[in-house]
């Protein structure tokens, strides 16, 4: 099962659950300097705000990341796999297991920002998912980027929880994750 980009909406992300673990791709075109994504996507001031993310980063490749992300208060660790700024961000995302997780998740999220005139396109994959984590992270990992979005635009920050509401019936249903 893929849910792909709709031509009505270009924001929508794609998951793709034909294989034994599941990839979230997202694309989207930001009206700010790769410099300025840079930014938002790695530093802990920044990360707060929309990532809902308390954030240590030891920016180099092999350094660490501790992430305590999203309202879930996930603990995410691993090692930069990739640091090329201000074009690619990629590390592992591991998750010990707990009560919404029992086993866990170990994936790798990788961000790519590409110069565009004068903004951005930036390219999201996380692949490596569980097909019930990729489902349930579709929307809200939309949301964070609809609220990187606002950040960057100087605008209010679109309610995460709200927004993945509306979001929800864009992507694959909990049923998908289980075919």
């Amino acid at each position: 099962m893929t849910g792909a980009a709709s031509s009505r909406d270009p924001t929508i992300g794609s998951v793709d659950l034909s294989g034994e673990r599941a990839v979230l791709s997202f694309r989207r075109r930001l009206r700010h300097p790769p410099a300025e994504v840079w930014r938002a996507l790695t530093d802990p001031r920044e990360l707060i705000h929309w990532f809902l993310t308390e954030a240590a980063l030891d920016a180099r490749e092999g350094g660490q990341v501790v992430f305590d992300a999203g309202p879930s208060r996930f603990r995410v660790t691993g090692r930069i796999l990739r640091w090329d700024p201000p074009r690619v961000f990629e590390h592992e995302w591991i998750v010990a297991p707990r009560p919404e997780l029992p086993a866990g998740e170990n994936a790798i999220i990788r961000w790519e920002l590409a110069p565009e005139g004068d903004g951005t396109l930036v390219s999201l994959t996380f692949r490596g998912l569980s097909k019930k984590t990729a489902v349930g992270f579709a929307p809200g990992t939309h949301g964070f980027l609809d609220r990187l979005e606002a950040q960057l635009d100087g605008r209010p920050l679109p309610d995460w929880v709200a927004r993945v509401g509306e979001l929800r019936p864009s992507y694959p249903k909990w049923d998908d994750a289980s075919r």
